[in-house]
């Protein structure tokens, strides 16, 4: 399933995501890099290494990929591109 819509409130540091089917769901932008799919992040969690990540960090740019869209932080990190089924899965 693809959104509808994503909504990228920068000032309040969040991220709405608007589905076909009437379900929103809302993401903090450090929930959603503290998720980052990427394969550098995903060994960090796996190896048991937490990435401590900043309250303050901010999505600057979101670029679709057809399968989901690529997140830009204002870390620098822009690694990972969160399928849209990964992104239906998540909780906020």
């Amino acid at each position: 399933m693809i959104p509808v819509a994503l909504d990228n409130a920068r000032g309040r540091g969040e991220l709405k995501v608007h589905w076909q089917d009437g379900l929103s769901q809302t993401f903090s932008h450090a929930g959603l890099r503290a998720r980052c799919p990427c394969s550098r992040c995903r060994a960090a969690r796996l190896g048991g290494r937490i990435e401590l990540v900043s309250d303050s960090v901010r999505l600057i740019a979101l670029n679709p990929q057809g399968y989901g869209v690529q997140l830009v932080f204002d870390d620098g990190h822009d690694l990972g591109i969160f399928p849209w089924h990964y992104l239906r899965e998540l909780t906020h």
